[in-house]
């Protein structure tokens, strides 16, 4: 598929895109045609009947209606209107028809980040990696609000609902990096809630399989700590200069007292910080709201111990 920049879309990425914009172009030149049309008629009748005295019950003379223009203005906007209808029908079934041979990415959204679960155990945040040429399937998800997948480059975009799931898939035509958007309002960081889609090889994907499994090997818990808390977007809520965000900041605060909402005081220690990474909503620190999503499921002990580590050295 040709990848090139058009005028006003960006350059497509998967095999849907061609048809997508096959139909949208269609449409916009249709619109063009149209006005222009509607235009020159505007001018050239402006021009033609200006200054025409009126007959003496009122009525400009000479005028009466035209069978074939009614016609005419009644049946093309008519014919146009099907052809986009079943045009637009048939790239809708592509859409939303998935392949039996797919490969399957959970997708969960929360404020703000996008986490994915692949059929082998790995799990990313803010990155879906896939292979090229593979019809890749979502199974996709929210923790709390409405959000909307939206990869442009592809040219699919999906609500993510809460307590449901919701479904699309795409295949990759071009290997590169495409960017994710969240296209539904869903808090004051919506902007902020971005990814991208890392198209690669079939053997770089199988690659980055296997190294995705293994642990962080040579790496001390603390560096491990500090690439998780980036890759797991815990930075998204969390300042680590002293600074509160939607979340309290995150140096400094090892074996000192936090107020709780409830009213009650608690040392952070390493139980603590446990507990608020994988239930979050059991000690809520004052001041903050209850929206940190639980990361039960999400990390094993061995990333949760990382993170403590990390969060221990800051200073």
């Amino acid at each position: 598929m040709d990848t090139t920049e058009t005028l006003l879309l960006p350059p497509g990425g998967s095999t849907i895109a061609g048809d997508v914009d096959a139909l949208f172009y269609f449409i916009v030149y249709a619109s063009i045609a149209i006005f222009g049309i509607v235009l020159f008629g505007i001018v050239y009748l402006g021009l033609k009947y200006r200054g025409r005295k009126a007959a003496a019950d009122g009525t400009t003379p000479g005028i009466t209606h035209s069978t074939r223009l009614e016609l005419a203005w009644s049946i093309i906007p008519a014919i146009l209107v099907i052809i986009v209808f079943v045009w637009g029908f048939n790239v809708y079934m592509k859409m939303n028809i998935i392949p039996g041979d797919v490969m399957e990415v959970k997708v969960t959204a929360q404020k703000w980040f996008w986490s994915f679960d692949y059929p082998d155990g790995v799990n990313t945040v803010n990155e879906l990696v896939v292979p090229l040429g593979k019809p890749v399937k979502l199974l996709m998800s929210s923790r709390d609000v409405i959000h909307s997948f939206y990869v442009p480059a592809f040219r699919i975009k999906m609500d993510v609902l809460p307590n449901r799931y919701t479904l699309t898939w795409f295949e990759a035509t071009a290997i590169g990096s495409y960017d994710i958007m969240c296209a539904e309002f869903c808090g004051d960081r919506h902007s902020e809630m971005l990814g991208r889609v890392r198209v690669v090889s079939e053997r770089e994907y199988k690659e980055w399989l296997e190294s995705g499994t293994e642990t962080a090997e040579g790496a001390t818990p603390v560096d491990y700590g500090r690439a998780l808390f980036r890759t797991k977007a815990c930075h998204t809520c969390h300042n680590v200069d002293g600074t509160s965000a939607v979340g309290p900041a995150l140096n400094g605060i090892v074996g000192k007292q936090r107020p709780l909402a409830g009213g009650e005081r608690v040392t952070v220690d390493e139980n603590y910080l446990r507990e608020s990474i994988l239930e979050p909503q059991s000690s809520i620190a004052a001041g903050y709201q209850p929206v940190m999503p639980t990361y039960q499921g999400m990390l094993n002990d061995k990333q949760v111990d990382a993170l403590i580590a990390y969060i221990k050295s800051l200073k």
